[in-house]
């Protein structure tokens, strides 16, 4: 157990960030008082259930106000609204910051509510499934996950650095980008795969002669694979879409370059090209293997038990 960091944390939203968040919080000991703030009642209901704050509200003014550290994990199109409801209860020198995965969009949004003083620095945990919901949440979700920040200019240095240690104690990573570099490279490493995966399961619902029960019967194969990234919550994904679509499109145009070119290969029997291009990708799976962000057990682990400590 670790001293505390903080005297309040005001988490701004109990999905699966916030409530993964509220666990590791309780389990360092990284501050004295959690308080949690969402609006649905039934949501808030099922939070102070499982035990995962010190107080609880509807109203995220109440909540954030006296936070040394507040966190809004809302749909990034939620943002701006979020912040303009609690910026008249922020206190002087605290720490406000977010987890949403597009940042020039959340910076858009939410820097012309913040009150001189506080301390606004925009951040993305790179961790996530495809549940939603307090439930969802398990302490070891950022443990060797990397956490985005996109500073803006004046960021207080010691701001920054307090931000990257509570960050480090939740087990993460910590990286410092430019906030279009940012929604550039998530634009391919998350938005895009995701957007694939909705697409191809929703094709496959939609042809004829593959019945659903067929679909899932042979579930197995690849396909599995997709169906789990398109359960993911259709809201947060709706907003990704909407508020990253310039990097989302220009990342389409670029797949569907390829996708055309490996149509072709395929199209006129191009044994070779196909072998080089598979060879290559199965080079990339086994770098994310190297780097520590997944694991080399069969069947990508589905065989090992879910999440096997910090629930």
């Amino acid at each position: 157990m670790t001293s505390p960091m903080f005297e309040k944390i005001a988490l701004v939203g109990i999905g699966l960030i916030g409530s993964s968040l509220a666990r590791v919080v309780r389990r360092e000991g990284l501050a004295r008082h959690i308080a949690i703030a969402t609006r649905s009642a039934s949501t808030l209901k099922r939070a102070e259930e499982l035990g995962l704050g010190d107080s609880y509200s509807t109203d995220a003014r109440d909540a954030v106000r006296d936070a040394d550290l507040v966190i809004v994990s809302v749909p990034v199109g939620s943002s701006g609204e979020v912040a303009a409801e609690i910026a008249p209860a922020l206190k002087k020198g605290a720490v406000l910051t977010d987890v949403g995965s597009t940042k020039a969009s959340v910076i858009a949004q939410i820097e012309p509510h913040v009150p001189e003083g506080v301390h606004f620095i925009p951040g993305h945990p790179l961790a996530g499934t495809e549940k939603s919901g307090p439930d969802a949440g398990f302490a070891d979700l950022f443990e060797n996950r990397w956490c985005i920040f996109t500073p803006l200019p004046g960021t207080d240095p010691a701001a920054l650095e307090t931000l990257s240690e509570f960050w480090r104690r939740c087990g993460s990573n910590i990286d410092t980008m430019d906030p279009q570099h940012h929604d550039m490279t998530l634009a391919i490493v998350s938005h895009l795969p995701h957007i694939i995966a909705y697409n191809i399961v929703g094709t496959a619902d939609d042809l004829e002669a593959v019945t659903k029960s067929e679909v899932i019967k042979y579930s197995a194969s690849g396909f599995r694979d997709f169906t789990r990234l398109a359960a993911s919550d259709p809201t947060m994904w709706r907003d990704v879409c909407l508020h990253n679509k310039d990097a989302i499109l220009e990342m389409l145009a670029r797949f569907s370059e390829d996708l055309a070119s490996l149509q072709r290969a395929i199209r006129w029997g191009d044994g070779e090209k196909l072998f080089d291009l598979f060879t290559r990708t199965r080079a990339i799976r086994r770098s994310i293997i190297e780097a520590g962000q997944d694991i080399d057990v069969p069947d990508f682990g589905r065989q090992a038990v879910e999440h096997p400590k910090g629930n």
